[in-house]
Formats: C-alpha cells, structure tokens, sequence
C-alpha cells in the first residue's frame, strides 16, 4: 500500500531561520534616532533643529537608556520654548514625569553656562558698542524668572562694565526699588554711568506706570551727583521694551 505525502516532502529538511540581526534582536529603537539627530546637528548646525530635538540631544546624556523624544516634546509643551525650559526652576522642571533631580541639575549647568557665555560677551568691549549682546545677555539672565528682579549694569567712564548687580528681588509683579540706595552703590563702585533692568514674569516688557515714574526719579537723583543713567530695559519672553527707544529718559 503506498502512503501518499505533502507537496514539498522529499526535499531534505526544512531549512532553519536564519539569526535576527543586531537591529532586530532587542537593540532599542531610538539608538538610530540618537544617531540620526547627532548627524543632523554635526551636518547641517542647531538652527535646522526645532526646539524638542535640541532638547533631546541634551537629554540623551542624561537619559543614556530611554527614548526621550515625548519627554522633550513634554517639556516644551509645558514651559513653550526651548529657553524656557532652561530657564524653569529645577522644582518645576521636576513636577514633570521623567525629570528626576539628575536630569533637573544638568539642565540648570547648561543654563548657568550659556549665562557666564552671555555674561562674558557683554563684559570684553564697551556696552553701547555691543548693544545686541547686552539686550542678549539681560534677556538670557531674566527673561524667564518666575518673580521681578531689578539688575544694575555699572559702568565707567569708557562704558565697560564694573559690575553687574541684582539689587532686589520681589513677587510676581512687584519689586521694590530704593533709588537712594541704587545711587550710594553706583558711588561706591565710582561708576560713570549704569542700565536699569529688570523683568516682567507675565512676559508682556511695556513698562508700568509704576515702572515710569520710578525711572524719572533715578534720573533726577543720578543727574546732580554726575552719573547717566543710559537706559532702563524691561525683559519678558515676549520680547523686550527700551526706555531710551521709546523716548522716556
């Protein structure tokens, strides 16, 4: 009696799948991407970049095993730019699933470096010759502070920088300015002329009633005692407001 079989049998035995490959055989799938966007960087520079992906490339030092293309597009959404997330207070950057205190820390580094970069900018040549690098410098330092902040720039005769100088900080919307002891400091560091600045957390710069008359008494304090004020700058993420440009000092 013969015994019938299945189309195929005769041909030896079947033949063995062949091995996975690196790729296939659990390596993750953002390993590529991380190379991909490195290669982009490399190549083409951070200005083809959107913000998110200029955030992952510093997150990928922090988080060596995780895709972390939602978290930068997470962080983004909540604090609406690249700077702002920088610019975030580590307690906040924290509330955000994902960022631990490690990742927080590295962050705040990448900030205070781009201040000090910013910082030494302003400080190699006279101010009103690098005007774009203190408009930079006040925006990098302020524009993204979660309360107001009144910052003096001190000057000398040559308008270089003697020093720059936090000399309050207030509440979301108010910080008390003391002009009496904005001048004893600009006579203690001998300076010739000194910026006001400061910032408006609700990130709209046009300056307040408050903000005004608070400048017209610098001026008429510092008049008499030989010191300029050249300008009082008000930063916010939405831009920034001159008073010397608008015509109020």
């Amino acid at each position: 009696m013969s015994v019938g079989i299945g189309k195929g049998a005769g041909k030896g035995p079947r033949k063995a799948p062949s091995p996975a490959s690196p790729s296939d055989a659990g390596t993750p799938h953002y390993r590529g991407h991380r190379e991909r966007l490195r290669t982009r960087f490399e190549e083409s520079g951070a200005e083809t970049l959107p913000d998110y992906e200029l955030l992952e490339l510093l997150l990928f030092r922090s988080i060596p095993q995780r895709d972390v293309k939602p978290l930068a597009k997470e962080l983004i959404q909540r604090f609406g730019s690249f700077a702002e997330v920088l610019g975030a207070p580590a307690s906040r950057l924290t509330e955000v699933k994902g960022v631990g205190e490690g990742v927080a820390l590295d962050l705040k580094i990448v900030e205070a470096a781009l201040k000090r970069m910013a910082k030494g900018a302003v400080g190699k040549r006279p101010v009103l010759s690098s005007w774009s690098s203190v408009l930079d410098y006040c925006r990098m330092a302020m524009a993204f502070a979660e309360r107001e902040q009144f910052r003096i720039l001190f000057l000398d005769k040559k308008n270089t920088l003697i020093a720059d100088e936090v000399q309050q900080t207030g509440t979301v919307d108010h910080t008390p300015v003391y002009p009496r002891e904005v001048m004893r400091r600009a006579l203690e560091l001998s300076a010739s002329a000194i910026i006001l600045v400061h910032n408006h957390p609700s990130g709209d710069p046009t300056p307040s009633g408050a903000d005004m008359r608070m400048t017209r008494e610098l001026v008429d304090i510092a008049k008499p005692l030989g010191v300029a004020i050249h300008d009082h700058i008000i930063v916010g993420r939405d831009g920034h407001a001159s008073f010397r440009s608008l015509g109020l000092i």
